[in-house]
């Protein structure tokens, strides 16, 4: 019988990255400039958004999105970073790298 051993890569895992809404995007290119790893590209048409060239390169940094003068950017965070929580009293929801995070939880635990 003959074994025989193969060596592939493994697979990239489907992506989306940072995503603009083109209704808002007023085609200033600063989310281009900002990006640390070259996700977008300029639009080769004059006033519309960038391409997102390289939804897989993204560090989900956020430097897009706290850049861009009219929130047309969003990250699409991959299932395993989207750790959040809710306040139960509040209803109010949260999650890990927001901007203003709640006060921190100094009450002992119960029992």
């Amino acid at each position: 019988m003959k074994n025989n051993a193969y060596m592939v890569h493994n697979p990239m895992t489907p992506n989306q990255g940072p995503i603009i809404d083109p209704d808002l995007c007023i085609a200033c290119y600063t989310c281009v400039e900002v990006c640390r790893t070259d996700v977008f590209v300029p639009n080769i048409e004059d006033g519309m958004p960038p391409i997102v060239l390289y939804p897989d390169e993204c560090w989900f940094c956020g430097c897009c999105i706290s850049d861009c003068p009219k929130g047309a950017n969003r990250l699409a965070h991959p299932l395993n970073q989207r750790v959040g929580w809710k306040r139960k009293k509040t209803g109010e929801h949260f999650r890990i790298g927001m901007k203003n995070p709640p006060s921190p939880n100094i009450k002992p635990p119960v029992g």
